[in-house]
């Protein structure tokens, strides 16, 4: 979602009050959704209305944990997080490793453990689910990366639950009618290109760097494979116009890919969290349709898709995460 078309509404702040969350362990808030569906946007959005504790925010997008490409991974600004605190975004050379849900695991749960020792909460945000099981599933096994079934000789006493998580999570999934999230994908392809996408990605292959980046890694970051071919035969820093000449369609050719990769993942990551729903998960589920079908209708004003954002999506967030932070 554009972070600048949902930042003209006042937010309700929540009473100062501190819920009973603080007498309890572990409690964390998880927001997943497919790529674009605004989880970061609305990361924030919680954050700042939880007056009664210090929220820190902890990427789960498997791409953004790596340095570089920042607009290219879509990274929220510094100016956009609004001084909360963010966790393992940008931090991982990619040059040197592959970031595993296992190392993801690992890493989240100290700094969760460090969150919450400052009686913090810890609000975990992206849309590789991949990363979010292996972090909060107890048997979690890094070959199958999914649920494993339980242990027949398990105490059913000390554990009945098929598929233990290791903490008391709240799951918001933000969710978007795929017809129109595709439709704003393009339109956000266009914006990234727009915003120095593709200046970034000509220095990222100028420099040789998509030659020392792990290709199992940021290599595989949508914009990168698909601008390949075009910068090995066109290694200069303008775009190319549109007419008809042999660059101006290596380059339609690459961003219609990328158009189509970035749908495709979107549909991808609805399906894995469509399973995790199916494996017992508890998924509060927040239809932001009608705020991303704002902002694709050209009429519609930045104030208009702020207010439906508003009322259509954080209101019941805020709702959900009271709720859980009082239980």
């Amino acid at each position: 979602m554009e972070q600048s078309k949902l930042t003209t509404i006042t937010p309700t702040i929540c009473s100062t009050t501190p819920p009973s969350f603080r007498r309890r362990k572990r409690k964390i808030i998880i927001i997943l959704g497919p790529t674009g569906a605004g989880k970061s946007r609305l990361s924030i959005d919680i954050a700042t209305r939880l007056l009664f504790t210090n929220c820190e925010i902890i990427n789960s997008d498997k791409m953004q944990v790596y340095k570089g490409l920042d607009i290219t991974t879509n990274k929220i600004t510094l100016q956009q997080q609004l001084n909360i605190p963010h966790h393992l975004l940008g931090v991982i050379d990619p040059t040197k490793t592959i970031f595993t849900p296992s190392d993801f695991r690992k890493l989240a749960s100290e700094i969760i453990s460090d969150v919450k020792s400052r009686r913090g909460l810890p609000i975990i945000v992206g849309g590789s689910n991949s990363l979010i099981h292996s972090l909060v599933t107890k048997r979690y096994d890094p070959k199958t990366n999914f649920f494993v079934e339980s242990d027949p000789n398990m105490d059913p006493d000390r554990d009945t639950d098929p598929n233990p998580l290791r903490y008391d999570c709240c799951f918001i999934w933000v969710d978007v009618c795929l017809p129109v999230l595709n439709q704003y994908l393009s339109k956000r392809v266009d914006e990234m290109l727009d915003s120095g996408m593709f200046e970034e990605l000509g220095e990222f292959f100028r420099s040789g760097e998509h030659k020392r980046v792990k290709s199992s890694g940021l290599g595989q970051a949508i914009g990168v494979p698909e601008f390949e071919t075009y910068f090995e035969k066109f290694p200069g820093f303008r775009r190319p116009e549109s007419d008809g000449s042999d660059s101006g369609e290596v380059y339609s050719e690459a961003v219609k890919k990328i158009k189509e990769n970035t749908c495709q993942l979107a549909k991808k990551q609805v399906s894995k969290i469509l399973r995790l729903r199916d494996a017992g998960w508890d998924l509060k589920k927040i239809d932001a349709t009608e705020a991303f079908r704002a902002v694709v209708t050209a009429d519609c004003g930045g104030g208009r898709v702020a207010e439906i954002w508003e009322k259509q999506v954080v209101e019941p967030s805020m709702k959900i995460v009271m709720h859980f932070l009082d239980e």
